[in-house]
């Protein structure tokens, strides 16, 4: 019979399980897409037009950046379990907000303050970086990432079919549940990782020059935020192409928008297996390219008279494929410039790539008009994926000035 304790509360110095740390990056992803499908049909009941309401993605995404810049160094300096708990209980409180709103303008708020769940996914980040090095960092992201992949696969397919079973805000019910039962297993599960912590803020402050200066942490941030730039983008305009270019259903919609995660979590795989064989920086490259590729192709067969929804939203598996690669690569990366300001670090590489996608989104939303097609789409989406490629090119170069190799 194992002598381990049943309760682990009781041991909360101790590292957390690693489904724990899918559930905390799975419950930040659901939050951001489970509703997408329901976006059209919110917009009818709240009596606003789709661009307004497909606020609600880049204004999450641009209070979601903001705070990962805070949650960072509050993580350093107190450490990860008060921060994530902390945020879930932000989360909870604000989704019950969402369900209770009768404006739009007061649903927005609580949007804005369900953002805070994004703590969980940038220290479920910096815990793996407290436990292991960089190579090791970069596996084990992936395969966190990977079992966080099925999340955003599933949730746009479980909201639409809740939104045309019950309408929209059982989405967000939902999601009230899911935070409650992440809360809870958090609470049990999750021991102290951050042993080094500066004295004060000010200590922290100081230390921060060293990371800002490192050319290659900004190598890191920008192929991460370039790469993630697309799929935000992705996620600002795919439900109006699927609902007013291809007239399809909030349930199709969750269905097809489930294609760059079945993609991410392929690429998460293979960065499992291959970062400590091929080094976090090849895959970097290797996913850009992917990323770029897919984007390409998805936009000639399109040109090319390759018209049906099937076909059109395939392509971003590719997209998906790539980031599976580049991202979690990247991160392990940018995480290692200052292994002692791992959650800084995550915090800010975080709020970069997640900033960037917000103004992505919200480019989206604004340029996708009747008769417009999809095309402002696929050449955002394009354009951010190949400013990627640059950037994982920089980090190579970076590394063989600094190593020699």
């Amino acid at each position: 019979m194992s002598d381990r304790p049943a309760i682990r509360f009781l041991h909360r110095d101790s590292p957390p399980h690693i489904v724990t740390l899918v559930l905390l990056s799975g419950l930040s992803a659901l939050a951001m897409n489970i509703f997408l499908p329901s976006l059209p049909n919110m917009a009818a009941w709240f009596g606003t037009d789709y661009r307004l309401m497909q606020l609600s993605v880049p204004i999450y995404l641009a209070v979601n950046a903001v705070l990962q810049i805070v949650v960072g160094p509050l993580s350093d300096r107190y450490g990860r379990r008060p921060v994530v708990l902390g945020s879930m209980a932000v989360f909870i409180v604000a989704t019950v907000g969402t369900l209770l709103a009768p404006t739009l303008d007061l649903f927005l708020f609580f949007r804005m303050c369900q953002a805070a769940v994004v703590a969980a996914m940038v220290l479920s980040r910096a815990v793996v970086r407290d436990m292991v090095p960089q190579d090791q960092a970069a596996s084990m992201i992936g395969y966190v990432t990977m079992g966080m992949a099925l999340v955003p696969m599933v949730g746009p397919m479980v909201g639409g079919a809740l939104d045309q079973m019950f309408g929209w805000k059982a989405s967000f019910v939902f999601l009230l549940a899911c935070g409650l039962a992440v809360c809870a297993i958090t609470w049990a599960d999750l021991g102290e990782t951050a042993t080094r912590r500066s004295s004060s803020f000010a200590a922290q402050f100081r230390e921060y020059p060293q990371m800002l200066g490192a050319r290659r942490f900004w190598g890191y941030c920008g192929a991460s935020a370039f790469g993630a730039g697309a799929f935000f983008a992705f996620l600002g305009g795919a439900p109006w192409v699927g609902t007013e270019v291809f007239g399809l259903s909030s349930a199709a919609v969750g269905l097809y928008l489930g294609a760059p995660a079945l993609g991410y979590m392929a690429g998460n795989f293979v960065t499992g297996r291959l970062s400590v064989r091929a080094g976090t920086d090849a895959l970097v490259l290797a996913g850009a390219i992917v990323n770029t590729a897919g984007l390409v192709a998805s936009l000639a067969a399109f040109s090319a008279g390759l018209q049906h929804p099937a076909a059109f939203f395939a392509f971003f598996a590719f997209v998906g494929f790539g980031n599976g690669m580049l991202l979690p690569n990247a991160m392990a990366g940018m995480l290692s410039v200052r292994p002692h300001l791992a959650g800084t670090a995550s915090g800010l590489g975080g709020a970069i790539m997640i900033g960037g996608g917000a103004a992505l989104s919200a480019l989206a939303g604004a340029l996708l008009v009747p008769g417009a097609g999809p095309y402002p789409l696929l050449l955002i989406m394009l354009a951010s994926a190949a400013a990627a490629i640059p950037c994982a090119l920089y980090i190579i170069r970076r590394r063989r000035q600094v190593t020699g190799r």
